[in-house]
Parts: structure tokens; sequence; C-alpha cells
């Protein structure tokens, strides 16, 4: 009896450390698949920021590359006077938001520039000495003069001989550069080839240095991460602040352009969790099973009983999984049919949007088709007279003038056409030039009803950007029907349309109405200053127009002007040659 007990009692002893084992296994397979899958959505968060963080210092470069070979400035070094430098300095720092832009010569004597703070020692600043080779110069540092972190460009400027004659400075405040990401989850910090955080999205990290032979930056106490190894990933077991993980997945990413190192610290509690549920789950099945084994060993009579019941349990388990599994699918299919439906539903609205657009414009459009078929008829039967009268030459000035009002018709319908279609083609290259035109000439009627005058110059070439012709042809057909209707109790009724052909061509649309009374709403659907559902809109215009811009990558903003009126602004893509429809 004895030995049998001693017995049971080491199988039970060595299922338990089975069990143990296991469970052990299955927490550090779903510890390290956790990890493998952080690991992939933090390198994607790292990029990101790395990829936002260089595309906000490369467009400060060009900004530095193109205005460093100036006329303006390079007359400073013939005597001339550097009001007209000054003022271009002051202009380009308005626009880049910059936080100092100078020029100085070869020795360092600024001959012009945007403020009166200039760093004490820019001779012996590195950067400055690498302009002067014929090269871009980079730098960053805390500015002693601004007492902020500070990143500078120094852009060379040739002389007629080839020479380096001059250098333009550019200065940037990093803290504006870490607005929009700052406290984004996970913590991210840029390192320089010394070891120094110098960028951050958590302020406490800033100026931390990496001892020689540590894991990773130290804290002002000294103490430095310590580091683990799991499944080819870094872990690192931190106290730094209430902002950072205490076990983080340390990834990195070499920046060799900006001359920095890109780190992120990803919180491995998500993966911990995971594994300890799997394991905990794999301990409880074991359990389990190893139980109803006992049980069937100590009872030979009690298996069958067992055995229908744990038959039933999972012949219910199994039913219930089949229901679930169904109602699952059901589920799913529900879903997609309701987001095939929301589809057509935005298809459609957008669709409505364009037909009720057409529905305020049909009067006039119904007078521009009209007043040309009267002309027409007037011509034709003057022509038929001077035919009677042998006049051909008069005769045939006046069918001339009967073709061009077939083709001004012709144009009218094509717009209008072109229009009131449902658009399905994918997007592609698009001349924003001839959208906006056909835009005026659609509403060209609804602006005269409405004694608007009208300033538009169009650019002698076509201007591509990426986008739908008919979609992008809406927006603009709805930015100047919103400003017509705005301006119909203004004294002063002008509407100004302006193109910058940049590397994101700007639409700029301007009229001299009321303004917005809440611009945080104005692109909320239903939000509108007119009576929703009257004949004057449904309060979409807008909401429709900021989901197409959105659709076609670019931004759409409105706010009041500084001297009266609203003014909206398109921003798109640009299109480049090789790029594919979408």
């Amino acid at each position: 009896m004895t030995t049998r007990s001693s017995s049971i009692y080491g199988l039970v002893a060595l299922y338990v450390s089975a069990i143990v084992l296991f469970s052990a296994l299955v927490w550090q397979t779903g510890y390290r698949q956790g990890l493998d899958q952080l690991s992939n959505r933090g390198q994607s968060d790292l990029s990101l920021a790395a990829d936002r963080l260089q595309a906000q210092l490369e467009h400060y470069r060009e900004v530095a590359v193109l205005t460093s070979d100036h006329p303006h400035l390079a007359a400073l070094h013939a005597g001339a006077d550097p009001a007209a430098a000054q003022a271009l300095l002051l202009d380009v720092m308005d626009k880049s938001s910059a936080m100092t832009l100078f020029y100085a010569d070869t020795s360092g004597r600024v001959l012009a520039s945007a403020t009166d703070a200039i760093p004490a020692d820019l001779a012996a600043a590195p950067w400055f000495s690498r302009a002067l080779q014929g090269a871009l110069g980079t730098g960053h540092r805390v500015s002693d003069v601004f007492g902020v972190r500070a990143w500078f460009f120094a852009a060379p400027a040739f002389g007629p001989d080839g020479a380096v004659q001059g250098v333009l400075v550019l200065g940037i405040n990093i803290d504006r550069a870490e607005e929009e990401w700052r406290g984004d989850r996970p913590a991210i910090y840029f390192v320089d080839r010394s070891g120094t955080i110098f960028i951050s999205n958590r302020s406490e990290l800033l100026f931390w240095s990496r001892p020689e032979g540590a894991a990773g930056p130290a804290t002002p106490d000294g103490n430095v991460p310590f580091e683990l190894h799991m499944g080819g990933h870094e872990i690192w077991q931190l106290d730094w602040s209430a902002y950072v993980p205490r076990h983080a997945l340390h990834l990195e990413k070499d920046l060799p352009v900006i001359a920095m190192t890109a780190e992120a610290l990803v919180d491995t509690a998500p993966a911990m969790r995971l594994a300890l549920w799997q394991a905990a789950a794999m301990a409880a099945l074991m359990a389990t099973f190893g139980a109803l084994l006992f049980l069937a060993g100590a009872r030979r009579r009690a298996l069958a009983q067992a055995n229908t019941v744990l038959e039933t349990r999972v012949a219910d388990r199994t039913r219930e999984l089949s229901n679930t599994n169904t109602m699952l699918r059901r589920e799913v299919r529900e879903r997609e049919e309701a987001e095939a439906a929301l589809k057509r539903a935005q298809a459609d609205l957008v669709q409505a949007g364009k037909l009720s657009a057409l529905g305020q414009m049909s009067a006039g459009i119904s007078h521009e088709l009209n007043q040309p078929l009267m002309a027409i008829q007037q011509y034709a039967e003057n022509a038929g007279a001077f035919l009677d009268r042998d006049q051909p030459a008069t005769a045939r000035d006046n069918l001339g003038r009967i073709a061009d009002m077939a083709r001004r018709m012709a144009r009218i319908i094509k717009n209008l056409r072109a229009f009131a279609r449902n658009e399905s083609e994918p997007m592609g290259k698009v001349d924003i030039v001839a959208v906006i035109n056909s835009a005026v000439e659609l509403t060209e009627a609804r602006l005269r009803g409405s004694s608007v005058h009208l300033d538009w110059t169009p650019p002698e070439g076509p201007v591509w950007v990426w986008g739908g012709e008919v979609r992008l042809g809406q927006v603009f057909v709805n930015l100047i029907s919103n400003a017509a209707d705005a301006m119909e109790g203004a004294d002063t009724r002008a509407l100004s349309i302006t193109l910058e052909g940049t590397e994101r061509p700007r639409v700029t649309v301007r009229d001299t109405g009321p303004g917005i009374e809440d611009p945080e709403r104005i692109f909320d659907p239903f939000y509108s200053t007119k009576q929703v559902g009257g004949p004057d809109g449904m309060g979409l215009g807008l909401s429709i127009s900021y989901g197409l811009v959105q659709s076609f990558g670019g931004t759409i903003k409105g706010a009041n002007a500084p001297g009266g009126g609203a003014v909206f602004t398109v921003e798109l893509e640009h299109w480049h040659e090789g790029e594919k429809a979408a």
C-alpha cells in the first residue's frame, strides 16, 4: 500500500514538473512572438518619426540652398545697399518659420541679417567652415544666443569665378519640430554621434549621454539600462520616468543623412501579458487533463461516466463554438454589406452634392445656353438675308459667329457633363489649371448674377497634380459657390483665386464676405450659416470637399482673412513622372 502511494505521488510530481516545463516553453514561445509583433510595429513608428524629422530638416535645407544664390545677396559683395537683402531674408524667415537667417562673407562678417542675434563663434563653427569649402554645412547645439536647441544650415554662395564668396546661415528651433509628435507612443529619441540625446518626444531624456561600454544613455543619477536578450531582441530594464516603460524593447535606426541614430523604447507589457495568459491556459489545460487521468486511474468504474460527461461537455462546447462561428460569419457578412453600403452612400452623397450645386447654377446655365441660341438664330436669319442680297462675305462672317457660339455651347455642355458624371476612374495625373478654368466657367453665370468681380489669372502652362478631375472640379465649384453665397449682402463683392505651383501646388480662394463664424467647425457635416435643408444647401459642401481633398493626399483649410472675408487654401500632391495611378 505504501509502495503504491509512493508511486502515485511520484507520478503526480512528475506530471506537475511536466506542466511547469511545458508552460514555461509556451510562455517563452508566446513572449518571443509578442516581441516580434511589437518589433514590427515599433520599427514602423520609428521609421515614421525618423522620416518626419528628416523631411522637416530637408525642407529648411532646401530653403537655405535656394536662397543662398539670390541676386540681392550677391550684390552685397559689390557694395550694394543691404536693405533689399535684409528685406529678402525677413520675408524668407517669416514664410519658413526659421529662428534666424543671415548672410556672411568668408571671414564670418555678417553682411545682412533678418535678426540681431548672431552666434558669437560663427567663424569657428564646423558647419560654417564646411560651407566655406563649397559644401552644405549642418550642425546642432544649444544656442548661446537664443537659449534653445538649434539646428543650423550653412549654404555656400559662389562668385562669378566659382569660388565661395559668402555663406547663408539658416537656424531653426528644434522645439518646433517636436511639437507635432511630443508625447506620442512609443518613446523615441535621436542620438548624435557624440552619444547625446538631442531630440526626443520625452523632454526628460534630453541631453542624456551614453557612457562608454553602457547599453544606453545614463540618467542624471548615473543609472544605465540593464540589458537582456530574448529571441534576437534587446530588452532594457529601466527606471527613467513615468512616461518611459520599465521594461522596454529597444529599437534603433541609423540616419546617416542627419548624422544621428533614431532609437525607440517600446513597452513589452502587452507581450508579457499575452505570454502569461497563454502559459496559464496551457497549465490549466494540462492540469485539467492530468486530474481527469488521475480520477480515471483511481476509479475504473467511474471511467465510463466521466467519459460520458466529458463527451457531453465537448459536444456542448463544440456546438457552442459552431454556433458562435456561424454568428461570427454572419456578423462578418453583415459588416461587409454595411461597409459596401457606406461606400455607396458616400459616393451617392458626393453625387448629390454635385447635383445640388448644378441645381443652384441651373438658372444661370440656362441663361448661358439660351443667349447663344438666340444669337445663333439671329445670325442665321441675317446670313440668309445677306445671301439673298448677294453679300457672301458678310454672310460668311455671320456663319463664323454661329460657329463660335456653337463651340461656346459645346464647351459649357462638356463642362456640365464632366461635372455631373459619377467619376469611378482611379486617381492620376490632373491639370489643376484646367480644373479651375472649368469650375470658373461653370459658375460664371452665378458670379455675374451676383455682381461678383472675379480675379483669376491662370498660369501659362499646366500644373499637374495627383487626384481625380471630376472630384477636384466639385471641390472648386463648392468653394466658388459658397463664396458667392457669403457675399450676397456685402457692399464689396470680389473673389480672388491664386495658384502657387510649388512642390505641393497650393490654390487659395479668398472672398470679401463676412468671414467664418466658427473656423473650427467649418468642415463638420451639416454645419452651415444658411438654412440646412433649404434651397441654399444641405451644409455638406465643405464636408464633402474636405473628404475629397483628403482622399487625394492633400489638405484643405479655412480661416478668416486679416482684412476681412474668408480664405480657403487647398494643397495637393504634385504629380511626378513614373507614378502609377492609385
